[in-house]
């Protein structure tokens, strides 16, 4: 355990160094054009930032689930743009390390970390539910192929990334059965995308919709058996839900870090603003709630590392909470710097915009709640 913990350690800390000396500069550029930042695309694949999940033998830095939210935390820390690019990276990864054989392993893996290759999850889809009832998107055998047709919404990275990991149903009729996981390569015939989106927050990366017209794939980019990716696709949700709580948890304790120095500083009536008991308050519950949701983040995730049985219920939880907590945060630490926590000059409007969408992404906080309330029922 203490070489893990030491590896572990290790990886944080070189999240860490990278945030401050090359993320910071680059980040109000980056929020001011929207500009996706192909630069630091470069110097995480350097660091190893972007193949944390990725096994030793094919260029990555064998890292656990626990190692990749370190890495999403301290990035968010700087920025949530940021974090959501490494984020987003070890989502689409994902399948591929849980449902891809040696050979497709070998060949996707080298190429992302070696090319530094990007990589993007489909799974969203107007009116889909998440039993697989409704999944739309349909892969129909043709000889040796799969004809993959559908329309998945909200892709990170979609149109940006070489390497797509697509669920789609192949025996629709069999419901969650019939699930199947497939890699679409960049240029592959029949791939195309919607319009960039602009968005609230997160401005810099690229969300867009992915569009599958009689996308022809052979047989060897399906990841696993026919009809069996089901529990791939939600142990890939599962880690997602744990980024974006990690995610969360960065952009607060980022929020804290500026509002704290910045009440010190801030004179108002002779004195700082960090000598009035409203603003002690204030900064006390913000850094409480993060230790809390922070401790249960970390807990869900080493419950999912260790495959725990109901783990998945945990995770539901420490996202929804965590996220809750970064909005309520970020939104405090405008309100203690008044006036300029409004103008972009100051870093906090940016990090509440950012936080919003922790709320929303990896499953709706409303539908983290129907889960752990379904758990608990059942229970």
């Amino acid at each position: 355990m203490k070489g893990i913990e030491k590896e572990r350690q290790m990886i944080k800390e070189v999240a860490a160094k990278t945030a401050q000396k090359v993320v910071q500069p680059r980040v109000e550029e980056i929020d001011s054009t929207g500009e996706f930042p192909w630069d630091l695309v470069e110097t995480f694949g350097k660091q190893g930032l972007l193949s944390v999940l990725l096994p030793e033998e094919y260029g990555g830095t064998n890292g656990d689930l626990t190692s990749f939210c370190f890495v999403v935390e301290e990035i968010a820390k700087v920025s949530g743009v940021s974090s959501l690019l490494i984020l987003a990276q070890g989502v689409g990864t994902m399948p591929i390390w849980l449902g891809g054989n040696p050979s497709q392993q070998k060949r996707y893996f080298t190429q992302i970390a070696e090319k530094n290759s990007l990589t993007a999850m489909t799974l969203s889809e107007h009116g889909a539910s998440l039993d697989g009832t409704f999944a739309e998107a349909r892969a129909e055998r043709k000889g040796g192929d799969y004809l993959l047709n559908g329309h998945h919404s909200f892709v990170t990275h979609g149109s940006l990334a070489d390497l797509y990991t697509v669920f789609a149903a192949t025996g629709p009729d069999r419901k969650t059965e019939g699930i199947s996981a497939f890699v679409v390569e960049k240029g592959a015939p029949g791939l195309r995308f919607g319009p960039k989106e602009e968005t609230l927050g997160m401005r810099g990366t690229v969300t867009t919709d992915v569009i599958f017209e009689d996308c022809r794939l052979p047989e060897a980019n399906r990841l696993g058996e026919e009809g069996a990716s089901w529990e791939i696709g939600m142990r890939t949700l599962a880690l997602s839900k744990m980024a974006a709580g990690a995610q969360a948890v960065g952009i607060a304790q980022g929020a804290i870090d500026f509002a704290i120095p910045y009440a010190n500083e801030r004179v108002q009536f002779g004195k700082p603003i960090s000598s009035f008991q409203a603003v002690q308050f204030m900064i006390a519950d913000m850094a409480t709630q993060v230790e809390a949701a922070r401790a249960l983040v970390y807990k869900a995730v080493a419950q999912l590392d260790g495959r725990v049985k109901g783990a998945e219920t945990l995770a539901a939880m420490a996202k929804s909470y965590a996220s809750d907590v970064a909005m309520r945060v970020t939104t405090d630490a405008v309100q203690i710097l008044g006036g300029y926590g409004y103008m972009k000059d100051y870093p906090v409007e940016r990090m509440m915009r950012d936080a919003k969408v922790t709320q929303i992404y990896a499953g709706s906080n409303q539908i983290q709640r129907l889960v752990v309330a379904h758990q608990l029922f059942q229970d």
